[in-house]
């Protein structure tokens, strides 16, 4: 056959085009494996110039600059992007690089930092980390965006070349600092609280012991700390922090922070005093019932005032129409209110009521301005440090609009003694807890808790943490250890043996993992912690003090104020009620008075005629017989005689007083003078 007779059969043309076809499969297949090889040379080629410490032009090793994979789509012969000449291709170009910190995070390359060209086997350490391990580390701290600067990685020394931060954007995934006492857990809070004020970020702060108020005055230079702080890389300076100082009901140093009854809500209170459900709703009736009646609840003893009227005879009809409410549950809601304000939370309760939104400010310079507050002899006072807190979270969510996920929060909460919030709480307030770290973080808020171990966070919330500062745990005891084995089963796989690392670690230095700009968990870094630019001890009184009469918030929250309330209310209408009710029982009473005195002188009255009766007719009788007497003796004598002179005396007026008398006498009628 010739190879026009090929050409004219259309069999032997399809076959010969799907030949072709074939052989081109085959030989692009060929070029993308030769391509790959290629790769793989030169990516051999890039770690052996790194290990040896040969840099690339522009002062970057070739290891300095990842490049990740190409996705889906993407052309896998796409150049990568290169940074600009002046700046190493590991170190962010954002803002956050240096210059002014009044409006950006600090520096994500790290102050005075090493460069990361010299990372290499005989350079990072003779601890338990590789080559390998310790570049995953710096390369999942890389920051693309403005960054909190957590420290220096320590592999047996630090490294100040691999830096350890915390991307500002994720501050509200919220976080956790733990460790046992003693071991930097107040520092390392200070230096977060230092860094995002620094950034713009308003923070409130619970400070348990005192000894955080010091960020409010420059920290004091010594050469411990100059070579501590030059041997992570930071490049210290002494600096202070905005700060307002808070008490909670003025107790302790600070403008006073109250909250209203009613602002406090039958819900959350419910919550509080662990009531069930029945007892929960009898007590949103109270607080419907006081706001149609115009009773304003302001503290706790309005709200008893209000339960002791409904309870009571005079109230009892008030609610008929809503069910009523039961005696049995008025009273375990009493007994629950008394057992609470015996806890210390009657001074929380007040007017005048604090604006959640003077949380959120900055000040002229645009440094986010931190709110320390005061909780003297929290340790006895569980229930009020709980209750404030749940409350200040509560009506931040109701107020604050929906964010997303913001470059930076809008406020970051550090709660000291984590522990105390979560001790004897009951399921519903736990899941309040859940329910409200979870949705806060769209609102830009973030939440950090500071406690001793992990375990004292329920589960719940601790699954809600993005970010994790571990200081030293101790193992003394059984449950020590069964602690610390807890702890270490949560974290991410490491090239450390974390009961170890975890056991070991130094005042100052922590186990590190956080979420990055991704959402995705960061590498695990024993880390050498920043040193905080304030005082590292409390601040003076005098310095507090006259911090706290400047402040342009104490003439608006200084002085309690005491209106009419609920209480004063119900005490005047019941007051108004029991006097209405005496004059009714006065007036009852002179009236049966005055009917017993008419009844008695009717009584009288009637006796006194009876009597006047019957003398008057015993007169007649009397008076009959003599004078039969008399017509006898006229017979006989003489007939011109007309009366005998005892008929005179008888018939005479003096006469018949005088028997009237006797009879009344006689008979018992005449009236006592």
């Amino acid at each position: 056959m010739t190879p026009s007779d090929a050409a004219s059969d259309p069999q032997i043309a399809a076959l010969q085009a799907a030949a072709a076809h074939a052989q081109a499969e085959l030989e692009a297949a060929q070029a993308q494996a030769a391509l790959a090889a290629a790769k793989v040379k030169a990516a051999e080629a890039a770690a052996a110039l790194a290990g040896a410490g040969i840099t690339a032009s522009g002062g970057a090793s070739a290891a300095a600059s990842p490049v990740e994979p190409a996705g889906p789509g993407s052309e896998s012969d796409a150049p990568a992007a290169e940074a600009p000449a002046d700046v190493p291709a590991d170190v962010p170009t954002d803002d956050a690089a240096g210059g002014d910190t009044s409006s950006t995070a600090p520096s994500s390359s790290g102050d005075g930092a090493s460069s990361t060209d010299d990372l290499s086997a005989d350079t990072i350490g003779p601890g338990p980390l590789g080559l390998d391990d310790v570049l995953k580390i710096r390369d999942g701290y890389l920051v693309h965006g403005p960054a909190l600067e957590m420290g220096a990685l320590v592999n047996g020394e630090p490294l100040p070349g691999v830096q350890v931060r915390i991307p500002l954007s994720v501050m509200n995934r919220h976080g956790l600092v733990a460790g046992a006492t003693g071991t930097g857990k107040t520092r390392t809070l200070q230096g977060l609280v230092e860094q995002l004020s620094a950034a713009g970020v308003p923070v409130f702060a619970a400070d348990i012991k005192g000894d955080l108020s010091g960020i409010a005055t420059p920290g004091e230079s010594n050469e411990k700390l100059l070579d501590r702080t030059r041997g992570i890389g930071q490049d210290w300076t002494p600096a202070a922090t905005p700060t307002e100082y808070f008490a909670l009901g003025g107790v302790g140093k600070g403008v006073p922070i109250r909250a209203t009854i009613a602002a406090f809500g039958p819900l959350l209170l419910s919550k509080v005093l662990g009531l069930n459900a029945t007892q929960e709703s009898s007590l949103g009736l109270v607080f419907h019932y006081a706001d149609k009646a115009g009773l304003p609840l302001l503290d706790l003893s309005d709200l008893r005032a209000v339960l002791t009227y409904l309870a009571s005879d005079d109230g009892k009809g008030e609610l008929q129409e809503l069910g009523g409410l039961s005696g049995a549950t008025v009273g375990v809601i009493l007994r629950e209110l008394i057992t609470f304000a015996d806890q210390g939370a009657d001074v929380f309760f007040g007017e005048p009521e604090i604006d959640t939104a003077d949380f959120i400010r900055l000040d002229p310079s645009g440094k986010g301005i931190v709110s320390l507050l005061e909780v003297p002899g929290v340790q006895n006072q569980p229930a009020l440090y709980s209750t404030f807190l749940m409350w200040l979270l509560a009506d931040l969510f109701n107020t604050l609009p929906e964010v997303g996920d913001p470059e930076k929060p809008k406020l970051v909460f550090f709660f000291d003694e984590a522990h105390l919030l979560f001790r004897d709480a009951s399921k519903d307030f736990l899941a309040q807890i859940t329910q409200t770290v979870r949705l806060i973080r769209s609102k830009g808020v973030g939440i950090f808790f500071v406690t001793q171990t992990p375990k004292d966070v329920p589960g719940e919330v601790l699954a809600q943490l993005g970010s994790r500062v571990q200081h030293a745990l101790r193992a003394f005891t059984p449950d020590d250890a069964k602690a610390l084995k807890a702890t270490v089963s949560t974290y991410p796989t490491s090239g450390y043996a974390l009961g170890e690392v975890l056991t070991s670690l130094g005042t100052g230095e922590a186990v590190v993992t956080v979420m990055n700009e991704k959402g995705a968990p960061s590498p695990v870094a024993w880390t050498r912690l920043r040193a905080p630019q304030g005082l590292m001890s409390p601040s003076a009184d005098t310095a507090i003090d006259a911090a706290i009469a400047a402040s342009p918030l104490l003439a608006r929250y200084g002085t309690p104020v005491d209106r009419e309330s609920a209480r004063e209310i119900l005490t005047a209408k019941l007051e108004e009620a029991n006097q209405a009710a005496l004059a009714a029982e006065a007036e009852l009473e002179r009236q049966r008075i005055a009917a017993e005195l008419a009844k008695q002188q009717a009584a009288a009255d009637k006796a006194q005629a009876a009597a006047q009766k019957k003398a008057d007719a015993e007169y007649e009788r009397l008076l009959r017989k003599t004078a039969g007497t008399t017509r006898r003796t006229s017979t006989r004598s003489s007939s011109t005689s007309t009366k005998s002179p005892l008929e005179e005396i008888l018939g005479s007026k003096a006469t018949r007083s005088i028997l009237t008398g006797v009879v009344e006498g006689i008979f018992g009628t005449r009236r006592r003078r």
